[in-house]
């Protein structure tokens, strides 16, 4: 999946080098990708607020149990605060994720920038341990190789939020703001993951590469990666683009922009209907 907003990078349009058409078309694309993304997380926050919230209010804490493997034991006091904290996060971060990243919201409300920032940072830390603990000791699907991929990904949200909390401190917004997205790509790893398998079954008619009974194969191994490194790799050539490259590149990045925001429309529209709707 591809990268944030060219609108959330350090420069403003005007003031990146050949301002022209292709830049345009670049910055374009990006925002396209951006806003599609900000829905379907929107709509993945609802998701995980009706239906575990929901079990919640209704004093029905099996209710965890009906998408999650070993979401509520029975006895298991520690692991179902667990569970709950980490879901908590998910939707808490994933708002305050795609506020930080918009400009506006810097400009107008720099306290809430900050303290927004300062509670996202917690969180995804919070989060990324949480995530760790769950994975390792309270059971999940899927094999070790693809528990492996979970965790590095887990190791990566904190080592971005690290760096990004210290470029703030010694106020390099520039890198901060780079660092910044990193982050967001890799706290929206769980999201990649199940808009990628949605998109990956639309495309295929159903399960290919995997057994969906036991949840392992190829596929799951490959996207246990994919859910991170490739949104990471993309943002690279991104900002590689934008601040370098000639006017051919950033059409071509464009281009690319716009082939990966079908592909995320499509994963989050049959996520939509097929997996969040019927359980909100």
């Amino acid at each position: 999946m591809p990268v944030s907003s060219a609108s959330f990078y350090s420069k403003p349009m005007h003031a990146v080098r050949g301002a022209t058409w292709p830049a345009a078309a670049l910055n374009a694309a990006a925002t396209l990708w951006f806003l599609l993304t900000l829905a379907g997380q929107l709509i993945f926050v609802t998701y995980i607020v009706a239906l575990y919230g929901g079990a919640v209010v209704r004093g029905d804490l099996q209710g965890w149990n009906q998408v999650m493997s070993h979401g509520y034991v029975v006895g298991d006091r520690a692991g179902n605060m667990a569970i709950g904290a980490h879901l908590l996060l998910a939707a808490v971060i994933m708002l305050g994720g795609a506020l930080q990243l918009i400009p506006r919201v810097r400009t107008i409300a720099p306290t809430f920038h900050r303290w927004n920032g300062r509670v996202y940072l917690a969180g995804a830390v919070a989060g990324s341990l949480s995530g760790l603990y769950i994975l390792w000791f309270r059971g999940a699907v899927g094999d070790t190789v693809q528990h492996i991929g979970t965790s590095l990904n887990a190791a990566l949200i904190l080592l971005c939020s690290g760096i990004a909390l210290r470029t703030a401190l010694a106020r390099d917004f520039g890198a901060h703001r780079r660092w910044a997205l990193r982050l967001f790509l890799c706290v929206s790893g769980v999201w990649f993951f199940r808009i990628g398998l949605m998109f990956w079954l639309a495309l295929n008619g159903g399960p290919a590469g995997f057994d969906p009974k036991t949840f392992t194969g190829p596929f799951l191994s490959f996207l246990a990666y994919a859910q991170y490194l490739l949104p990471l790799a993309v943002l690279e050539l991104y900002l590689r683009c934008r601040e370098h490259a000639n006017a051919a590149a950033r059409c071509a990045m464009a281009a690319v922009l716009l082939v990966l925001s079908a592909a995320t429309a499509l994963g989050v529209a049959v996520a939509t209907m097929g997996m969040w709707l019927p359980r909100m």
